[in-house]
């Protein structure tokens, strides 16, 4: 096979993923757009073609990122080009196994991905729905990947896929009290940035339970208890839970649209 990884679209989470590729000689990325083409090759080096088909014709492996919305006219180009022997890995949100073997048919081997913003700065979440070792190499390089079946992929798009957002939007929530609370608006924010990045570290790296974590920072009288008898409360989790089951929800209807 002429190239062993080929990227229908080359998007932001397309060059986050090619950010983890060693050896991007091997790589070829079909593009309309000519300025992100021009930016793609200027910056990683790589071959980039409008056509989707001519880059995906003898690659080992396919991974699919582009828009839900094109993926039915994408296939159409691809489809005649597909071959037993290559892997199609398609990380677009709410198109399922059955339908992507619909429409891309059954010759090529086909995995979806689940995958979140963070893997742009190699610290991403992916989940596939099966076990390919090159596969789980590539994403590896740019996070942590695991293997679910795809009766999970709606809530952990809900949950990894959607997370970042989720994070950002409380980071900002924070920023925004500090300030105020009385400190200048950038220190603020560059204070909630660096806890919030130190406490998923500092878990991370202990291990420790979340509960215990928890309580060791509330000292009984001290000023996290404070803070925590107004987090603390039934209408918090409620939220949470509603704005996973939420993006669930939606993701649900995506794939049956």
């Amino acid at each position: 096979m002429k190239n062993t990884i080929a990227f229908l679209g080359a998007g932001k989470m397309a060059e986050g993923i090619l950010g983890a590729v060693r050896e991007r000689s091997s790589v070829v990325m079909a593009e309309k757009s000519e300025e992100r083409a021009a930016y793609m090759r200027g910056k990683y080096g790589v071959k980039v073609v409008p056509c989707a088909a001519s880059a995906a014709k003898g690659a080992k492996y396919v991974f699919l990122a582009v828009r839900p919305q094109d993926v039915d006219e994408v296939a159409k180009a691809v489809r005649p080009v597909l071959a037993k022997g290559q892997t199609l890995v398609s990380i677009v949100a709410g198109k399922t196994l059955a339908s992507l073997k619909s429409a891309f048919g059954a010759k090529a081997r086909i995995i979806r991905v689940m995958p979140n913003l963070a893997l742009r700065v190699n610290a991403g979440m992916c989940v596939l729905t099966a076990h390919d070792k090159t596969v789980e190499g590539i994403l590896g390089g740019a996070g942590e990947t695991c293997v679910l079946a795809e009766k999970y992929f709606d809530a952990v798009t809900a949950l990894s896929g959607s997370g970042p957002a989720y994070f950002a939007y409380m980071l900002r929530a924070m920023s925004a009290a500090g300030a105020k609370a009385g400190l200048p608006a950038k220190t603020a924010g560059a204070l909630a940035l660096q806890t919030m990045f130190g406490t998923a570290k500092f878990l991370r790296e202990s291990g420790m339970d979340l509960g215990e974590f928890i309580a060791g920072v509330c000292t009984k009288g001290g000023t996290t208890a404070a803070g925590m008898k107004k987090l603390d409360v039934a209408s918090f989790g409620r939220t949470v839970d509603a704005t996973i089951a939420a993006a669930a929800d939606r993701s649900r209807e995506l794939r049956q649209a």
